[in-house]
């Protein structure tokens, strides 16, 4: 299969109610669809998003850096030679870890297609189902408790929990209102989005374990591997890094200190599937679990994130909610709900079948 044709596209899709973290509110799911069409009609697919809180890319910078520097170099490529490609790809273009990522996921698409494999067998078919969390967004306490309430009501038994964006006595009190409403039996996670400090994480997370809180993510800023560490150290309760971890380089830092019990991987922050499974693999001989997350993205991107997860089995956690957030789906395939649980179509690659709106 060689490459002829790589075309992007904008999308747009409201959210069902505002996204909102320590970092950012999200009114929208805005993302770049990228198509790939081969020699033999065939056509792969990939997205990106412009989180540029978190990546620093934004909508434009994405479009760019596929059409301007990535096309070219992918035009008359064969499949064959996909390590090639990757190759050229990260000689040419520094960052842009979205756009690389959107790429990444059309290439695997067309990899496994090519195979005749949905592409988590193709990846290695550790598991063919999966659990997904619901994230509360941060508001006030018992507006947050409400909508816990509402997500368990709805059949979810693990919530991601916004937290970090006020005072810590603020983030107690939404702990235990949504603790109030779920009952015991309900995980929580926590997700403080670089919102403490190390000394107010230490004792925000101490005041906390008598919520039985399961893990906090990232609780300390990104660049503070040391802060991470103290907070590791001194708490019972996993910690689990997030933006401190991009790319391996990252992976090598933090788990050479020991700042982290379980890593979050997004194929946003990491470029594509190619350098999570490093990640994951350097994850697992540290005996480090990995989740894998996502931003604000549409089915598509989700689909290739979850096929990349059910593929391994060092990957034990996963947080997919993100098209159960929008309000229309533009996805024809990819991955099917129901409630809380994700299963696999017997489709080859991503079993993408089109998007709304895209020829």
């Amino acid at each position: 299969m060689k490459i002829v044709d790589v075309r992007t596209f904008r999308t747009t899709v409201p959210l069902k109610k505002p996204f909102k973290t320590a970092l950012r509110t999200v009114y929208d799911a805005t993302s770049i669809i990228v198509s790939i069409t081969y020699d033999q009609g065939e056509r792969s697919y990939g997205e990106a998003v412009p989180t540029t809180v978190i990546t620093g890319e934004t909508l434009g910078s994405i479009e760019y850096a596929i059409c301007e520097v990535i096309k070219p170099i992918l035009i008359g490529e064969s499949l064959m030679h996909y390590e090639q490609i990757f190759s050229k790809i990260e000689r040419l273009l520094v960052g842009n870890t979205s756009a690389k990522a959107a790429i990444d996921m059309a290439i695997y698409d067309g990899l496994s297609k090519q195979a005749g494999l949905p592409l988590y067998q193709y990846l290695g078919g550790y598991r063919s189902q999966l659990e997904t969390d619901f994230t509360v967004s941060v508001n006030r306490p018992l507006e947050m408790a409400e909508d816990a309430k509402q997500y368990v009501s709805e059949g979810f038994r693990t919530l991601k929990v916004k937290v970090g964006k006020d005072d810590i006595d603020t983030d107690i009190q939404r702990i235990k209102r949504i603790r109030e409403k779920v009952g015991p039996d309900i995980d929580i996670r926590l997700d403080a989005n670089q919102g403490w400090t190390w000394k107010e994480a230490i004792v925000a997370i101490r005041k906390m374990e008598e919520l039985n809180i399961e893990l906090v993510e990232q609780p300390v800023h990104k660049e503070d591997i040391e802060g991470l560490r103290r907070v590791t150290e001194a708490t019972e309760t996993l910690i689990m890094a997030d933006e401190s971890i991009f790319r391996f380089n990252d992976a090598i830092k933090v788990l050479e200190a020991r700042s982290c019990d379980v890593i979050n991987l997004k194929l946003m922050k990491s470029g594509g599937i190619k350098e999570a499974l490093k990640i994951n693999s350097l994850a697992e001989v540290y005996g480090v679990k990995c989740m894998v997350g996502s931003m604000i993205e549409t089915k598509l991107g989700i689909t290739a994130a979850a096929h990349f997860a059910a593929s391994q089995p060092n990957i034990t956690r996963y947080d997919f909610d993100a098209p159960l957030m929008l309000t229309e789906d533009l996805i024809d395939g990819g991955i099917v709900y129901q409630g809380k649980n994700i299963s696999f179509p017997p489709h080859h690659g991503l079993g993408i079948k089109g998007v709304k709106g895209i020829q």
